[in-house]
């Protein structure tokens, strides 16, 4: 599994390589220094893996995870205790205190080998959601049967997602992460940590903030394509 190191302190670094070089599991591809260093890092090396110090320079470890459009398995490595219990409403795998005990930093990798093999075991069982696939949706007294096709938005609010489709905007217990990954990538685009699009919704495209693109859906729909997410957005529909 790929694996960045995010931590302004290179001692710290150092140690945290050392610490995880019996493991053979893990692959350290980089280390960031800021904020700004790691979001470069994880757009060029899609880590699977971010060991995450908490105050840096500049912004802090939520902040990056904010700015990410899908956020990998995360470990905070922080010397404070007090952000313990944020860590973990940001689905943090675990929390290690520096100096980072050789015993616990143990458990950490193997409950992320453990994840990684459920993880693989699910995959291998689902099987990719086309455009024509027919999917069961309820929403309190409400059900539908909706082709994917019909679905032009998906938005994440928390653990649910809602689903646009017709005049209907239902509710499922799922996450956008999930979704992400059993939706056919040639009709569906992440547009950004909130939203997944149908392509075939698509009205018009223009540009916007900090390099990003609008996309507007027909039914009205506006949604921000993030900077980084508009380079494979262009390679997606060029020729």
């Amino acid at each position: 599994m790929k694996a960045l190191i995010v931590d302004d302190e290179r001692l710290a670094r150092v140690e945290l390589r050392r610490l995880l070089s019996p493991y053979k599991e893990i692959n350290i591809v980089g280390e960031a220094v800021n904020v700004e260093d790691a979001l470069t890092k994880v757009t060029e090396l899609s880590p699977e893996i971010i060991f995450l110090d908490i105050q840096m320079p500049g912004k802090n470890g939520f902040q990056l995870l904010e700015e990410l459009d899908s956020v990998p398995t995360v470990v905070f490595t922080t010397a404070y205790d007090e952000y313990a219990l944020k860590a973990f409403e940001y689905n943090a795998m675990d929390y290690l205190l520096k100096p980072i005990e050789p015993k616990r930093l143990e458990e950490t990798i193997k409950k992320i080998i453990e994840r990684n093999r459920k993880d693989s075991f699910k995959e291998s069982e689902s099987s990719v959601l086309k455009e024509n696939d027919q999917v069961f949706v309820k929403d309190g007294e409400k059900c539908w049967f909706v082709k994917l096709i019909n679905v032009r938005l998906f938005e994440s609010e928390g653990n649910y997602v809602r689903l646009y489709f017709d005049e209907n905007k239902p509710l499922i217990l799922r996450t956008l992460n999930y979704l992400d990954e059993r939706l056919d990538s040639k009709t569906f685009f992440r547009a950004n940590r909130k939203h997944i699009i149908n392509l075939k919704w698509i009205e018009s495209i223009e540009p916007w903030l900090n390099g990003g693109l609008l996309v507007k859906l027909k039914g009205g729909n506006k949604i921000e394509v993030s900077r980084r997410q508009a380079i494979k957005f262009k390679e997606r529909l060029s020729l």
